[in-house]
């Protein structure tokens, strides 16, 4: 028997080494690229400087400023429209610059003046004005609501007859004012006050003012001249 020592075979693995560190090098950031620059003082949500004939239906959203401190959608608002489910929208593209013009030229100046506030009514469909009168169907209204045209305004802790008054010495122009169901003895915010205003093209306007008053011997409404609690 041999006595030389027997050979260790190597191993067919290699034995694993110590990680070498790597050396990371630190990079330079790219630079960065400027975002392409937002046009100053547009916003496709604001129509509040665009002229009337450039404003249309198909282009419109309901969101849209259409006077600095007025929506679209506000000239349309009906509760009576909403509880009964009647389409509100306007007709045409006349019917909404008549009421866009109406809120640049007389709400707006009111807001300036005494603050917030939401018209009680501006445009008012046919069906509408067939709702909200108590009409058949084959009845049509000949009002300037159903044009655009007119606007019914309160403004809370103000007297009916003093807005009416402010209108009809402060507003630049309009076709009627009217200070409607005024009555004093229930309170300074009876009624309301009805303004209209007839839009560019279409005819000079009156500069009428009237009352919508209960007549002292029938008590019934009816219209007087001028501004006043009664008939």
């Amino acid at each position: 028997m041999s006595t030389r020592p027997s050979k260790v075979k190597k191993s067919i693995h290699a034995a694993p080494q110590a990680p070498v560190a790597k050396l990371f090098r630190r990079q330079r950031a790219a630079p960065l690229t400027k975002a392409a620059p937002v046009a100053r003082g547009i916003n496709p949500l604001d129509s509040s400087q665009t002229s009337l004939p450039e404003i249309s239906l198909a282009h419109l959203d309901p969101r849209t400023l259409i006077a600095p401190n007025f929506r679209a959608y506000e000239l349309t608002q009906s509760e009576l429209a909403t509880r009964r489910g009647i389409p509100n929208g306007f007709a045409n593209d006349q019917h909404l610059r008549a009421a866009i013009h109406l809120a640049r030229q007389v709400l707006q100046p009111v807001r300036a003046r005494f603050g917030p506030f939401t018209p009680n009514s501006v445009y008012r469909s046919q069906a509408l004005e067939r709702a909200l009168k108590n009409k058949p169907a084959t009845w049509v209204s000949t009002s300037q609501h159903a044009l655009g045209e007119a606007c019914d305004l309160e403004i809370v802790g103000m007297a009916t007859l003093e807005l009416a008054a402010w209108a009809r010495d402060n507003l630049d122009d309009f076709d009627q004012i009217i200070c409607e169901c005024y009555d004093p003895s229930t309170g300074p915010n009876s009624g309301w006050v009805h303004v209209s205003l007839r839009p560019p093209g279409q005819g000079s306007n009156r500069r009428q003012c009237l009352s919508y008053v209960p007549d002292p011997v029938s008590g019934q409404l009816v219209y007087v001249d001028g501004l006043q609690a009664v008939a």
